[in-house]
């Protein structure tokens, strides 16, 4: 029987990712929880069969309107495949603000994103898979100082959204249900590359056709980067959805 050669380097590589992954797992698992505010407008608007764009607005706040979380931008152009499939490229900017008591500097983070949807109907329920792909540039804060350094992660975003009619009569509320996973990757990436899920139970109320509102709770879990701590946000939210359509006759 062949004996494979001894190597030292491989054992301490191997030993050291053994250890560390063992320490963050027998550390128990420690959850904070905040509660906080989401307000936000949602927007597509199509020019053509094919052709149109994606933007959007969120401001994200800790408990209600207490203080800033964050707030967010997003553009992109879409692309209809067909009324079902739509092909999405576009780019966000995003400030968050700090969380350690005392400090100041806010922190950009630049992203590109890539994303498919998929709308179907099973009778009058409606479903919505999203798949997302974000390349994101966050600045890096040390002792509430910029570093002017820019950390790169990759992140894949899957959600599915729910829309059930209570009634037959399209006046009254429809029960919204959607839950969103969010998995990351990049050097920075060691214990946490689960990042978070949103899950969000609310109401539908339309106003017209290209005008409606969702109003409801979301909870979200996000694991930090110690791999054993997480934040557990109770947000009350409020989206606004206006989606346009300019083609003629429509």
């Amino acid at each position: 029987m062949k004996v494979l050669p001894f190597s030292p380097r491989l054992f301490l590589i191997v030993s050291f990712l053994f250890s560390t992954q063992l320490i963050a797992q027998l550390k128990p698992k420690q959850v904070t929880n905040h509660p906080q505010t989401w307000v936000g407008i949602n927007s597509v608007l199509r020019f053509s069969k094919h052709w149109g764009m994606a933007v959007d607005a969120n401001y994200r706040t800790n408990q209600f309107f207490a203080s800033e979380f964050y707030t967010i931008a997003r553009a992109g152009i879409n692309y209809w495949l067909n009324d079902n499939v739509t092909f999405t490229a576009g780019y966000a900017h995003q400030w968050t603000d700090p969380t350690t008591k005392g400090w100041h500097t806010i922190a950009n983070e630049d992203r590109l994103y890539q994303q498919v949807i998929i709308a179907s109907k099973v009778g009058r329920v409606s479903l919505t898979n999203r798949l997302r792909n974000e390349e994101r540039w966050q600045e890096k804060i040390v002792a509430d100082t910029n570093a002017h350094e820019k950390i790169f992660t990759d992140r894949v975003r899957y959600q599915l959204t729910t829309v059930i009619p209570l009634t037959k009569k399209s006046y009254l509320p429809s029960l919204v249900l959607s839950d969103e996973l969010l998995v990351q990757m990049g050097k920075t990436i060691v214990y946490n590359i689960f990042d978070q899920n949103r899950a969000f139970i609310g109401l539908r109320e339309s106003f017209s056709k290209s005008l409606s509102f969702d109003v409801g709770y979301m909870i979200i879990d996000q694991e930090k980067s110690s791999g054993y701590q997480y934040d557990r946000d109770h947000i009350f939210r409020l989206f606004f959805h206006y989606n346009p359509d300019f083609r003629k006759g429509k």
